[in-house]
């Protein structure tokens, strides 16, 4: 994690510690940086960050203002952080089904940008979000990146640990979103009828160097999963 993320989680983590509400003022930008002891530059980059997150909004000669006001059961659809990173209080579990070295297909080869010869870490796991099943989710690691995994590291936060054991940084993500409906394989894990609607995403994530290191296809239980999109200026 870099040093102006870190910082970023930490102005997070005050405005929950103090349940700052909206429209609530923070710190100015030269108390942040006596604060947190770092510079201008990484400040404004934490601040920046924040922002297009949808955690704060910065007013020109006004102030750092709180932004968030998500409602209860509500998660963030476009985060890079995985699910545990915006979960506040609600408990995420997991149970896993595969975590396997194998070659990838081609369709997930050409997603990571890789050979069909490459090794690749096939993960399998059902998540629950306060004991409710909350998705079925199967994901495929580069392992040139991600050398190795296991079924305890899987149980938890695969994001946590590729970014503090690893040193992975994570860069952005690219998100396809389909409405259909589950197959009987999707329809098993998640406790529903063959034929019952939901949302599928693809994502592909990138370091910051633009190199895809995951690609995950996500299948959500249609009772269970709520989501919220915040955007900046009119349009998203």
């Amino acid at each position: 994690m870099l040093k102006y993320q870190q910082i970023a989680a930490e102005i997070e983590q005050y405005i929950n510690d103090q349940d700052l509400k909206q429209g609530e003022k923070l710190p100015v930008l030269e108390q942040l940086m006596s604060q947190y002891g770092v510079s201008k530059s990484t400040v404004t980059k934490a601040l920046e960050l924040l922002e297009r997150r949808g955690v704060i909004f910065q007013l020109r000669g006004s102030g750092i203002f709180v932004r968030r006001h998500n409602r209860p059961g509500y998660m963030s659809l476009f985060s890079t952080q995985g699910f545990k990173s915006n979960l506040g209080d609600r408990v995420l579990t997991s149970d896993v089904l595969d975590v396997s070295i194998t070659k990838p297909s081609e369709d997930v080869a050409n997603n990571l940008g890789i050979d069909v010869s490459d090794d690749v870490y096939r993960v399998e796991r059902v998540r629950y979000v306060d004991g409710e099943v909350f998705c079925y989710e199967e994901s495929y690691y580069v392992k040139a990146i991600v050398p190795y995994l296991n079924r305890e590291i899987v149980a938890d936060s695969i994001f946590d640990y590729v970014q503090s054991a690893l040193g992975v940084t994570i860069g952005f993500s690219d998100m396809y979103m389909q409405v259909g409906r589950l197959n009987e394989t999707e329809a098993g894990y998640l406790g529903l009828k063959m034929d019952d609607p939901t949302l599928r995403i693809e994502t592909i994530f990138h370091l910051t160097n633009g190199k895809p290191f995951d690609y995950s296809r996500i299948t959500y239980h249609y009772g269970h999963s709520q989501f919220v999109v915040q955007a900046n200026g009119p349009y998203m």
